[in-house]
């Protein structure tokens, strides 16, 4: 089973929705965010991502930064321009790119279910991340960021979506990206007993986005019960949930993420290709290289592409993380031969999000910042799923979600 439950949701006015829902705060950096609070002051921004409004002297992890979200969040209620529905509802998101629709949940799931590995996860989380948004939700008494979830295409999940959204919708905006934001308010008691039974069907859910966000908000619910006279119940029980939308796995898109690396390691592009013919078979190219199978990749150095297919036992098919590209890249060229072993930590790799395409490669070998750039095809869905299922880990920066869910368009409060 997994638990879905509806609550009182603080969201802009239909009016407002464009003005206030923003990007996610970990998609910018402070002075993409400044700029974009120049032209939409009440962009939700400056309460997610609030060190914005400091200079970049001010540590991002400060108190003050965390109060001044907290005091942007309360301009906008005082300012009627978020509002709270006066009884617990579900919310149906939709977001629609180049003309494909992806349609989910938004409600609370349990931290509990989470702990307990019902809710899985497929990607290891940094100390100091938790405890940023785990911060983040103390000092605002909100969740704020939803996780992004998924869980395999359930029919009987599918015909309540179909039931809410034959009606119009009160939130229909594009935003300057020219993604679509759809959202239905579910406050009917027939329709949350539905959707409640139907996700009741799905043994679990999986976490696409959002592991820092689900870690913190259990890392919260910690906080709470070891400061509270009780350990369940009461003052608690809001804290045992957490902001999260669902969609169903056949609705997703997955970009690759491809890589760009700073140095040769001290060898020659034709003594690097020289040991990668070990792994993989080689192939000059015209043009950008845009793989269009796994397994396949795209190398770009000195303004010349190259097309490479990794050979056959150079990794292991039925292993659920070592047959994912970013693994086979990493495990038989980037590791061996540019020397990164850790590209989590390594200053020397960066990593591009595919919705900027090869040409950003391109333009990042050519300026010289960078000696080498490396295309993937992007990972499966049903990939992420195997390797959650197996209790392993997916290799770093090995799946980018587009489009991006917008914050501010739902909010949990937790303190009143």
């Amino acid at each position: 089973m997994s638990i879905v439950k509806p609550f009182r949701a603080l969201r802009p006015k239909p009016e407002y929705a464009k003005e206030v829902a923003s990007p996610p705060y970990d998609v910018l950096n402070a002075k993409e965010a400044r700029e974009i609070v120049k032209n939409s002051p009440n962009s939700f921004l400056r309460v997610n991502k609030a060190e914005l409004e400091f200079d970049d002297n001010v540590d991002q992890y400060s108190e003050i930064v965390y109060q001044k979200g907290k005091d942007n969040l309360q301009r906008l209620i005082d300012e009627n321009l978020m509002i709270r529905d006066e009884s617990s509802c579900f919310y149906i998101y939709r977001i629609t790119m180049s003309g494909k629709s992806q349609t989910g949940l938004v409600a609370l799931t349990s931290v509990d279910e989470y702990d307990k590995g019902l809710i899985k996860k497929h990607e290891h989380t940094r100390p100091e991340k938790v405890n940023d948004r785990a911060n983040h939700i103390e000092y605002l008494g909100a969740q704020v960021g939803p996780v992004f979830s998924t869980y395999r295409a359930l029919p009987e999940v599918q015909q309540v979506f179909d039931k809410i959204t034959a009606f119009t919708t009160p939130v229909d905006f594009v935003a300057d990206d020219g993604v679509r934001h759809e959202l239905w308010v579910v406050s009917s008691d027939y329709l949350i007993k539905e959707m409640i039974d139907a996700f009741d069907k799905l043994p679990h859910l999986y976490i696409a986005d959002g592991h820092h966000r689900s870690q913190a908000a259990s890392e919260v619910c910690k906080r709470v019960k070891e400061n509270s006279c009780c350990s369940c119940g009461g003052v608690n029980e809001q804290f045992g949930y957490f902001l999260n939308v669902i969609f169903p796995d056949n609705e997703l898109n997955i970009l690759p993420y491809n890589r760009v690396v700073k140095d040769l390691n001290g060898l020659s592009t034709a003594q690097i290709l020289e040991k990668a013919k070990q792994k993989f078979d080689i192939e000059p190219h015209n043009g950008n290289v845009d793989p269009k199978k796994l397994h396949t990749f795209g190398l770009y150095a000195e303004g010349k592409w190259y097309h490479l297919k990794a050979k056959d036992g150079s990794f292991n098919p039925n292993d659920p993380t070592g047959s994912i590209d970013a693994d086979i890249l990493g495990a038989n060229f980037i590791d061996p031969i540019l020397g990164i072993s850790d590209p989590k930590t390594d200053k020397r790799i960066n990593f591009v999000g595919g919705i900027r395409g090869t040409q950003e490669l391109v333009k990042l070998v050519d300026s010289g910042e960078y000696k080498i750039a490396f295309s993937l095809y992007p990972t499966s869905i049903e990939q992420l799923l195997n390797v959650a299922d197996a209790g392993e880990v997916m290799p770093p920066k090995s799946t980018w979600f587009e489009p991006k869910l917008r914050s501010g368009m739902v909010v949990n409060l937790l303190n009143n």
